[in-house]
């Protein structure tokens, strides 16, 4: 079983894309590695809350805007 994500890394990707960053460039925003951040918009990792509120801060946006879509009940 896969551990559920605390991230969505698409919405992650997008983000940095639209905000015209570099993966490099918003690792240095955040306060992590470039390894690290390639690594998050992968979704080999999940980003401690600490490190989705730099992210968060760095693109913009709020946490909830980086997290995967609520799943809509029926």
């Amino acid at each position: 079983m896969k551990p559920r994500r605390n991230h969505d890394p698409g919405r992650v990707r997008r983000k940095r894309i639209e905000a015209g960053l570099q993966q490099q460039e918003l690792a240095r925003r955040a306060g992590i590695s470039k390894p690290h951040m390639s690594s998050i918009e992968h979704g080999r990792v999940n980003p401690s809350p600490g490190v989705l509120q730099r992210l968060a801060e760095a693109l913009g946006c709020e946490i909830p805007d980086l997290m995967p879509p609520e799943p809509v009940s029926a």
